[in-house]
C-alpha cells in the first residue's frame, strides 16, 4: 500500500461491482431469450409494441416540457444568483439547491399529499409540476456553475464597445453558458424519461412513463424484455452523455477558465 495508486483498489472493486457489472447483466438478459440462448427478438420486440412506443412518446413529450418549463426558470434564477449585485451570500445559493437535500420519493409523497389535500385532481398538470419541483435543482446548479466560471472580460469588453446589456446577454453570456445548459438538459431530461415513482404516485398510476413498463415487466419476470428495454434507454443515454461532451470541449476551447 505504498503506492498511491493502490489507493484506488478499493473503488475500482466498487464501480466492477456495483456499476459494471449491473451494466453487463442488462446486455446479456436484453440479448438472451428464457432459455438463455442468443437472440435479438428483445430489442425488436420494441420497435414492434404499440404500446411500448406509445409509452416511450409520451415519456419523451412529458421529459421535452419538463426540461423547457425547467430551463425557463433555471437559466434566469441561475443568471441572478452568478450576478456579484445579487449574489449577496451563500445562503442564496444553499436556498436553490436545498430540495436537494431531501429524498425525492420523501418531495414527490408531499407533493402528492399537498394536492390532494388542496382537491386538486391528479394527472398530467400535476405530473408536470412535480417534475420541475425535483429536477429544477439540477438545471440550475450546472448553469450557475458555468456563469460562475466564465471570464467576465468578455462582457465587459462588449460593453466598453457600446453593446447594450441585451446583447451583451444574447451574444456573449448565452453562448459562453451553453456547455451548461447541454449539461443541465441531460441532467433533467434522461432521469425523466426513465422515471416512474414520480409519475406513479403524481398521477395515481394513471400515466406511465417508459421506467414504468421496465419496472412492470421486471416486476412481472420478464426479465429479458425488461432488460432490453433497459439497455434502449442506456444506449439514449450514452448517445445525448457523448453530444454534451463535445459541447463542453467546444465551449472550453472558446475561453471558458
Amino acid at each position: 500500500m505504498v503506492k498511491r495508486s493502490n489507493w484506488s483498489i478499493p473503488y475500482i472493486i466498487f464501480m466492477l461491482v456495483f456499476v459494471a457489472l449491473p451494466l453487463v447483466l442488462i446486455v446479456i438478459y436484453a440479448l438472451q431469450d428464457g432459455n438463455g440462448n442468443f437472440t435479438l427478438s428483445n430489442i425488436t420486440r420494441f420497435f414492434t409494441d404499440s404500446d411500448s412506443l406509445s409509452t416511450f412518446a409520451l415519456s419523451l413529450e412529458v421529459a421535452i416540457e419538463n426540461t423547457l418549463i425547467c430551463i425557463l426558470l433555471g437559466y434566469p434564477a441561475a443568471w441572478i444568483l452568478s450576478r456579484k449585485q445579487y449574489n449577496r451570500s451563500a445562503v442564496t445559493v444553499t436556498l436553490f439547491i436545498m430540495p436537494m437535500w431531501i429524498n425525492a420519493l420523501m418531495r414527490t409523497l408531499a407533493t402528492a399529499e399537498l394536492f390532494n389535500m388542496l382537491g386538486f385532481t391528479l394527472g398530467k398538470g400535476t405530473l408536470i409540476f412535480g417534475m420541475v419541483y425535483d429536477y429544477l435543482p439540477f438545471m440550475i446548479y450546472p448553469i450557475y456553475n458555468i456563469l460562475m466560471r466564465m471570464d467576465k472580460s468578455y462582457e465587459e469588453a462588449a460593453e466598453d464597445l457600446g453593446a447594450a446589456p441585451w446583447k451583451v446577454f444574447w451574444k456573449i453570456t448565452v453562448p459562453l453558458s451553453m456547455p451548461g445548459v447541454v449539461s443541465g438538459i441531460l441532467m433533467v431530461f434522461m432521469p425523466t424519461v426513465s422515471t416512474f415513482a414520480i409519475s406513479e404516485f403524481l398521477t395515481n398510476n394513471k400515466i406511465k412513463l417508459f421506467g414504468t413498463i421496465i419496472q412492470e415487466n421486471i416486476n412481472s419476470s420478464m426479465w429479458n424484455y425488461g432488460a432490453a428495454l433497459a439497455f434502449i434507454m442506456l444506449i439514449i443515454i450514452g448517445i445525448t452523455s457523448l453530444f454534451g461532451n463535445t459541447e463542453e470541449r467546444e465551449a472550453a476551447e472558446g475561453g471558458l477558465i
